[in-house]
């Protein structure tokens, strides 16, 4: 059981202060004086979602180049002063949103601040960092498609996701990339960064309120009318039955593949369970059930796990191994009679309490740093789960009944409808 002072020292609502401002920029804070240090993160909604199928890696190229130059400041000048006060700040995107984050000494706080602000909404995209930035993505896509198990992974998404936004590559390919312009990159910072939905979180030496004022003096007068909102995330469509394709690599000694099918979103009221099922499956120990059967006692595999990827959308449920080429057929057996065997049988009161109590004892761990809780916060944020989330959190884990597990994966395994990714010589 956690501890009465763990449970309390969780992120709380006594604790947490949460405003949005005017301009509709939501500020979290919450003070840690252990150390003189401050720790930010957040995201705005400007991420790959928005492209079109020719334009494939635009939000990424974009977000990669906000700090390679503003109005104000060159690339060089950008970081000379972060380095000059020892802070440190990252941009990148994902599929729904353009994530930020950063770290300096409480008396920096304001110019960490301003140099976020002028990165996100003044970028000027030098043409020689547009096309050294450029040159870096293709080399990157380049190695790519000689990695087997991205390539693996990539097939997956674009089967499992069909004619979903999720089936995109958010890196692009080498032929949308090259397509990018300037003119393109200004466009998209034009219609899809803004204030509005976007949040951010602070925690460090620094008074809540104190925090929400110093973002607001910064940011607070942003303002863009014509921004953007969000499309409706499609719901996807099921496979109907076992689809399977191989994406040749030559050259390589190593096979990857992914099985796997939709899983829960984050917000699903199954998600507990079927997290809990995921770790039993194939991440406790040495890799849970997944890992013992095909990598351990048969020793078909480098490596073999399984993944549930549960966001905003909806998810994905997924193994992955990396196995010798002529072993691939045999593990991708074993694979399927293990999910099969999964579903049938449920998971044991011994599984279910170690798994309980491993995720009831790292939480504390995980929240140990600045950054760890400014995540933490931003998560409660992302998925709606209240700013009680953590206080709850216990009670949560420990409510999962190995009755909950057994309908939850029987509701989302499917061995008869699975789709199965190789790639490999």
């Amino acid at each position: 059981m956690m501890k009465l002072t763990q449970k309390q020292s969780l992120p709380n609502p006594k604790d947490v202060y949460r405003v949005t401002l005017p301009n509709g920029i939501t500020v979290l804070a919450r003070s840690s004086f252990s150390s003189p240090s401050i720790s930010m993160g957040g995201y705005l909604p400007a991420g790959s979602i928005f492209e079109t199928d020719d334009k494939l890696g635009l939000a990424d190229f974009v977000s990669s180049c906000l700090m390679r130059g503003t109005k104000s400041r060159t690339f060089d000048s950008i970081y000379n002063e972060l380095e000059s006060v020892g802070a440190s700040l990252g941009i990148d995107s994902n599929v729904h949103n353009v994530n930020f984050g950063g770290r300096s000494l409480v008396e920096d706080f304001p110019l960490l601040l301003t140099l976020l602000s002028e990165s996100l909404r003044f970028p000027t995209f030098p043409k020689t960092e547009v096309e050294n930035l450029r040159a870096h993505m293709l080399t990157g896509l380049a190695l790519r498609e000689q990695d087997t198990s991205d390539m693996a992974a990539l097939v997956f998404d674009r089967m499992l996701f069909k004619g979903h936004p999720y089936s995109r590559p958010t890196d692009g390919f080498v032929e949308t990339v090259q397509s990018i312009t300037r003119k393109d990159m200004r466009e998209f910072h034009r219609r899809y960064f803004g204030p509005k939905r976007m949040v951010i979180a602070i925690v460090g030496a620094i008074e809540p309120r104190k925090a929400a004022e110093t973002v607001e003096n910064v940011l607070g007068d942003w303002q863009v009318p014509g921004q953007a909102l969000t499309p409706a995330m499609p719901k996807p469509k099921p496979v109907k039955k076992t689809v399977r394709h191989h994406h040749h690599v030559p050259g390589k000694f190593q096979s990857d593949l992914v099985i796997g099918m939709i899983g829960p979103s984050r917000k699903d009221p199954e998600y507990f369970a079927a997290s809990l099922a995921n770790s039993i499956l194939g991440q406790f120990g040495m890799m849970g059930r997944i890992g013992d059967v095909v990598r351990e006692k048969s020793g078909l595999a480098y490596y073999a796990s399984s993944n549930l990827n549960a966001g905003i959308g909806p998810g994905s449920w997924e193994v992955s191994a990396g196995v010798n080429p002529k072993n691939l057929d045999k593990a991708i057996d074993l694979i399927e009679k293990e999910l099969r065997r999964f579903i049938k049988n449920g998971v044991t009161k011994e599984e279910l309490t170690d798994n309980q109590t491993n995720y009831i004892g790292r939480l504390p761990l995980s929240l140990e740093s600045n950054s760890g809780v400014a995540g933490a916060l931003l998560n409660m944020e992302r998925y709606d789960l209240g700013l009680d989330y953590y206080q709850c959190y216990e009670s949560m884990v420990r409510g999962v009944t190995r009755a909950d597990v057994l309908e939850t994966v029987r509701k989302y395994i499917t061995p008869d409808r699975l789709v199965i990714s190789t790639a490999g010589p």
